[in-house]
């Protein structure tokens, strides 16, 4: 579950970016996986994902959103969940 704790509080500014979202056009399920996704179908679906975000105009500022919350699914600003993962984890290293 996401970190709610960092979240912004709910003002319109603070949200107003996704409505501009290239994702907002297509289905939720293109970013999430689905339960018991693996291998080439997984990969194949991180793939079009990115691509779409490729071309996002909100692109920085969904990705600054999901590794402030420490999002852990789907892909958000054009990273995966491990991209994520390991972005966090090496912040976190340098930190110390």
């Amino acid at each position: 579950m996401a970190e709610i704790s960092r979240l912004p509080m709910p003002t319109a500014d603070n949200w107003e970016w996704q409505f501009e979202g290239a994702c907002r056009n297509y289905p939720a399920e293109m970013f999430f996986h689905p339960e018991g996704e693996r291998g080439p179908s997984r990969r194949k679906r991180i793939i079009e994902a990115k691509a779409i975000c490729a071309s996002c105009p909100v692109l920085v500022q969904c990705r600054d959103h999901a590794l402030a919350v420490q999002e852990p699914y789907g892909i958000w600003g054009g990273l995966s969940e491990d991209e994520r993962a390991e972005l966090i984890s090496r912040s976190s290293r340098m930190a110390i």
